[in-house]
């Protein structure tokens, strides 16, 4: 069976904690890698600074077996980077302006599939220039959208956000972030019912943290709950949501059903949240999951 190639766009950066480590990471960055892993050979879509952090991002992704034509390097902007915090077991962000994923350009695109499925998020569009950039790639392909909404104070604004929907499949984001882009409704049900009128989105996944996630349908189906493990351990939550959208977009090329698919990224997402920052170079650590999965 051919399976639709991923596009990955966005941005890549180093999360730097508070102990001084340093962890390769961004949103999208982290879903290309997971989905790597699990044998899906993402075309992802940044760019890097002419630095020794741009450096180690490149030899990552090359010892990783990534493809790199995606990967721009700005002479002008440095690699991306977010000093993250720790309070009460969840993650802020403090993320470094201006930076090279601000610049992806669009004369510097590699080649593209036709209709691919596209994973973005909102942080990575913060530019105008980057935000063309993705434009353009939607015109070129013609593809399946999957938006992850991602909302950093102060780097988003509604009326960029919204427009986004136009094209977009298959949205996820929290319950935090499902009231601040539709804020006039007086609970969730109502807000999802709202997106579904007004967009041309088809499937929602609202993330609840510790409480799991939900699928609603536009087409009125029952929606679908799954649940975390009482017994997951948590070092940090940082890139759980990420390790989630991985899973997602591994379903839907390899077409599980959706009780399948939701069931898989949430079991993914419970051993992401029990290591330190957001991937792992440990091939064993992946293994066992297509061990399950097969």
């Amino acid at each position: 069976m051919t399976h639709r190639q991923i596009i990955v766009f966005g941005e890549v950066l180093f999360d730097c904690f508070p102990d001084g480590q340093r962890v390769l990471g961004g949103a999208p960055f982290n879903v290309a890698w997971h989905l790597q892993a699990f044998g899906a050979a993402p075309l992802f879509i940044s760019s890097v600074g002419q630095d020794s952090s741009g450096e180690q991002v490149k030899n990552a992704m090359a010892g990783w077996g990534m493809d790199l034509n995606g990967l721009q390097t700005h002479g002008c902007q440095p690699t991306g980077q977010v000093d993250v915090t720790i309070a009460g077991n969840e993650p802020c962000y403090d993320i470094v302006s201006p930076c090279a994923y601000d610049y992806i350009q669009s004369g510097q695109l590699p080649g593209l599939p036709d209709r691919p499925i596209l994973y973005h998020g909102t942080v990575a569009i913060r530019n105008p220039v980057s935000a063309d950039t993705l434009r353009a790639i939607k015109c070129r392909t013609k593809p399946y959208v999957f938006l992850d909404v991602n909302l950093r104070a102060p780097w988003w604004r509604v009326t960029d956000i919204i427009p986004l929907l136009a094209d977009t499949s298959w949205l996820k984001l929290n319950h935090h972030e499902l009231t601040e882009l539709v804020p006039d409704c007086k609970d969730g049900q109502s807000r999802i019912n709202k997106l579904f009128s007004s967009t041309s989105v088809k499937y929602i996944t609202l993330t609840h943290g510790e409480k799991g996630a939900v699928l609603h349908s536009a087409d009125g189906s029952p929606p679908i709950f799954v649940s975390p493990e009482k017994t997951m351990s948590v070092i940090d939550t940082v890139g759980a949501g990420d390790a989630f959208s991985s899973v997602l977009l591994l379903g839907k090329i390899r077409h599980w059903d959706f009780q399948t698919t939701l069931k898989r990224a949430q079991e993914f997402a419970g051993a992401v949240v029990a290591i330190r920052g957001a991937t792992t170079t440990d091939d064993t650590f992946y293994q066992q999951f297509l061990n399950a999965w097969e």
